[in-house]
């Protein structure tokens, strides 16, 4: 399976988040390395600033984005490029939307749960099948934004870049 795929999900996914952002109209508000303030004060326990936000390192991150987001997806577990396409979706959709994507285009009951039924089915299907069913799921949820408008030409951009490396890794 893709443990040794942790570090290049991960470089691949904060590039795609990129540095610093407060833009006004993003409901997360101040932002870095995707992660926002309520991500990072919910993660270390204590209050933070914008400031402590601007300040993060991919040091600083890669713990969080491990215990919440790899881990939560069962990345050491996926094959090569579902992995990827399931990490950077519960990053960019939330884990338990990853996880239910994944488990319907395995066929298993979509609860959101990752557990032995969702892996074996997961295992059993066709690699390209779960990255495009993922990508797709992800790019009608994306559609159903009210935010749309504003963020959706990036969103759509990033979801072809990652689909399209996923297919690459399953290959």
């Amino acid at each position: 399976m893709s443990a040794a795929n942790w570090e290049r999900t991960l470089a691949f996914t904060l590039g795609e988040e990129g540095g610093f952002v407060n833009d006004s109209r993003d409901p997360g508000g101040a932002t870095n390395l995707g992660v926002t303030l309520r991500t990072w004060e919910d993660w270390t326990g204590r209050p933070a600033s914008v400031d402590d936000i601007r300040a993060l390192t991919e040091a600083d991150v890669a713990p969080l984005y491990h215990a919440r987001y790899w881990n939560a997806v069962k990345g050491d577990d996926l094959p090569s490029g579902v992995d990827l396409i399931c990490f950077d979706t519960a990053v960019n959709c939330g884990p338990r939307r990853a996880v239910r994507w994944l488990q319907d285009a395995a066929g298993v009951m979509a609860d959101g749960i990752f557990g032995p039924a969702t892996l074996r089915a997961v295992r059993d299907t066709d690699r390209d099948e779960l990255i495009d069913h993922v990508s797709q799921d992800r790019r009608l949820h994306y559609q159903a934004s009210p935010n749309f408008p504003t963020f959706g030409r990036g969103w759509i951009a990033r979801l072809s870049r990652v689909t399209t490396l996923a297919h690459q890794w399953a290959s």
